[in-house]
């Protein structure tokens, strides 16, 4: 894998001499982030060498190059799915492409079914803790150059960054929740006891990604940061039929909040 990785940086390299400090994943119905930095070049996923290209809509699949208040940005404008086919390997290969390009802060963005009871749509929450039921992307052959065999996970979400985002949505204003995510493979959503299930054993909210990608960059000591966006509920009495389409709705409708929140703390990572 380390030479796949070093073909698709050199590919990257070879289109811009933006050395990204913080990368930014944008998950569905997320993507007019972009529109909030100054972005320098585009590059589809399609034309960087091994990339997994998303077949989802809502995710675009493309890589930026931005700044904003000169913090140099790399933007996944969509991600790439285990339930679409793709190996774990391939899920979080954009990350081991991000940390030789030189990244060292990772912010990611999800959309996901909320079961804590005081949670509604729209909600932001600051993802504390994870509960990982998908497989784990390091099973398989260890490279010593990505990081430990057996990395510690006890806080795989950095405390100073969780503590920057409450600060920041207190002067914007932003209301912030936070809580535990729970990853599951999908592509179905949770039935009624699945809901249940998940807030018993500890979730707040529960999504199809997102938790791979941290536990990868982890590993290879990067700090990160991540966010759920509840745009359905799962709490008893308030289930509705649910559809890709209402999931990317509510998405949109509570970007502006995950943006300017967002957009504050990049502009601190230089500081």
């Amino acid at each position: 894998m380390l030479q796949k990785i070093k073909e698709s940086v050199a590919c990257i390299s070879k289109q811009t001499t933006i050395k990204p400090q913080v990368a930014v994943v944008l998950g569905s119905g997320l993507g007019d982030f972009v529109h909030e930095v100054e972005v320098k070049l585009k590059i589809p996923y399609s034309q960087i060498p091994y990339f997994p290209v998303p077949g989802v809509d809502g995710h675009e699949g493309a890589l930026l190059f931005a700044f904003h208040k000169q913090v140099p940005l790399v933007i996944m404008q969509g991600r790439a799915h285990f339930y679409e086919g793709y190996s774990m390997d391939e899920v979080t290969y954009p990350l081991r492409v991000f940390k030789y390009l030189g990244i060292d802060t990772l912010f990611l963005s999800n959309a996901a079914g909320g079961m804590n009871p005081d949670f509604k749509i729209g909600d932001l929450m600051v993802i504390a803790d994870h509960i990982n039921m998908m497989p784990n992307p390091l099973v398989g052959e260890h490279v010593p150059e990505f990081g430990s065999r057996f990395p510690d996970m006890s806080e795989a979400y950095n405390k100073k960054l969780i503590e920057q985002a409450f600060s920041s949505a207190k002067k914007l204003p932003v209301q912030l929740k936070k809580g535990c995510y729970i990853a599951v493979t999908g592509p179905t959503y949770e039935t009624s006891a699945e809901y249940r299930f998940f807030r018993t054993i500890g979730g707040d909210a529960v999504g199809m990604s997102t938790v791979p990608e941290v536990i990868v960059a982890h590993q290879m000591g990067i700090k990160c940061f991540a966010m759920s966006v509840i745009t359905d509920l799962g709490v008893p009495g308030k289930i509705e039929y649910l559809t890709h389409e209402k999931v990317k709705k509510a998405a949109q409708d509570a970007e502006p909040k995950l943006a300017m929140l967002l957009k504050d703390m990049i502009g601190k990572v230089g500081r």
